[in-house]
């Protein structure tokens, strides 16, 4: 395969020029200027929360990690690059780094599945500059769109409680193919039971799940003359799926289902509601087929599950799409915070960050959140705190093994249990308030004289 082929599939391979623009030109300006191999240090953050959320849930590690493993130029790829024209004035050093390219530094994270705000980093990248810089762009798309999933997953699994079962149905909202795998698999990570995707779940090492499309029904109704005769052909293949029963009239189909139940002609495990009144119709659903299993869908959210909750609904599952694999994105930032040994920082105006590698310190008592501080990396921890920022790569090579979507879902589920519960509620949440530690306070105000003091020489 070449560069030039028009199928818009992209092979692990080609993940090193999944990149913008920019990233190579500066890395070609690096090279020219000597410091290319400089060691820096980047950070991912998010500036602000999303409105409307009152955390984040930190996923997409694991694909940055195999991304950083694979990281590599082939000779097709450069000679791409050289025939575009862009790079006529380049150093050689450029092309020198690229042929030698595969990632050699670390990577501080939390561990997916927990629960940050705004300011915090996700990660920190400590290798040389050029590498750092490159792999900006992958990182952010990585991790910002699997932690928009991930955070509406867990606040759904929060509004629905425990044993309601999540059902992820997504994949013909998402924004790319590959986006529906990542959406699947943040999904299930962040508490979700299972995936209508069928790939997804069988490169998860899941079990896909689904029931039927109105399609179905009216097909056969069209051919047969009954909404039954549909209803009895799916179940003669599969015989424990739920059956959709709202294409025409929900109550009587309900009532049909009851009838042919109780005369023991059918077996019938599970319906679902994909339209109407859900709360209204779910109840006389329940007081026709009292012992089967009772899943909506049609445009459900967070808040329509806290208001069916709180409306009593017979539910006993919800398929969620378009409200959790789209919505707001997360803004994560990816910034440069120390060079050389030398702490740095951004000041433009409302995008100012904090300069130097930092360490995220949180105290929990009795499973409850009872502090949050952001300082220094070098800074030690004080009594009761835990350091959530881990070394997770080192010298290019993962330190831990893989974690499980199980011992991820886990991890959400007691992250946000400690959370306070203004800071979980789905209207107007109010985030968890993050301390900046002595330390990097005094750090952030001697970068800034610095800075001043090398403007004002420059002028």
């Amino acid at each position: 395969m070449t560069i030039s082929e028009k199928e818009l599939t992209i092979a692990p391979q080609e993940y090193s020029l999944l990149t913008d623009l920019y990233e190579l030109t500066m890395i070609a300006c690096y090279a020219g200027e000597n410091i290319a191999t400089k060691p820096a240090s980047f950070e991912l953050f998010v500036r602000h929360l999303p409105e409307g959320f009152g955390y984040l849930i930190a996923m997409g590690l694991e694909q940055v990690l195999e991304y950083l493993e694979r990281l590599s130029f082939s000779e097709v790829q450069i000679e791409a690059l050289k025939e575009i024209g862009i790079f006529d004035n380049a150093p050689a050093e450029f092309w020198s780094l690229l042929r030698a390219g595969t990632f050699t530094g670390d990577v501080w994270a939390v561990p997916e599945g927990t629960a940050i705000f705004a300011n915090e980093p996700f990660l920190r990248i400590d290798a040389p500059l050029w590498q750092a810089q490159l792999v900006e762009t992958y990182i952010l798309n990585t991790i910002n769109y699997q932690t928009l999933i991930a955070t509406k997953a867990a606040k759904m699994r929060d509004m629905a409680g425990e044993r309601t079962s999540l059902l992820e149905f997504g994949t013909r909202r998402a924004f790319s193919p590959q986006g529906a795998i990542w959406a699947a698999r943040a999904a299930l990570a962040a508490g979700f039971n299972s995936t209508s995707n069928v790939l997804a779940a069988l490169k998860l090492g899941e079990k896909p799940t689904g029931t039927m499309a109105h399609a179905l029904i009216m097909a056969i109704d069209a051919i047969a003359g009954n909404e039954d005769a549909a209803f009895e052909a799916f179940l003669k293949y599969f015989p424990t799926a739920p059956l959709l029963i709202d294409t025409y009239d929900t109550v009587a189909a309900a009532e049909r289902l009851r009838e042919r139940v109780a005369a023991n002609e059918m077996k019938v495990t599970g319906v679902r509601l994909d339209s109407g009144d859900l709360a209204e119709l779910s109840q006389k659903v329940r007081s026709q087929l009292p012992d089967i299993n009772i899943f909506v869908s049609g445009d459900i959210g967070e808040a329509e599950i806290a208001r069916l909750q709180k409306e009593g609904a017979a539910i006993d599952g919800y398929g969620v799409g378009t409200k959790l694999v789209t919505g707001k994105p997360v803004n994560g930032v990816y910034k440069l915070v120390d060079i050389d040994n030398i702490p740095t920082m951004k000041q433009s105006s409302s995008k100012a960050t904090y300069p130097g590698r930092k360490q995220i310190f949180r105290t929990i008592k009795e499973g409850c959140l009872q502090r949050e501080r952001l300082g220094l990396a070098d800074e030690t921890a004080n009594n009761g705190e835990q350091s959530l920022l881990q070394l997770m790569m080192q010298n290019g090579k993962r330190k831990l093994n893989s974690e499980t979507l199980d011992t991820i879902r886990q991890r959400t589920a007691k992250s946000v249990t400690s959370l306070p519960s203004a800071t979980r509620q789905i209207d107007n949440p109010t985030p968890v308030e993050v301390e900046i530690s002595n330390a990097l306070e005094s750090l952030r105000i001697e970068v800034e004289k610095r800075l001043s003091k090398n403007s004002t020489m420059n002028n």
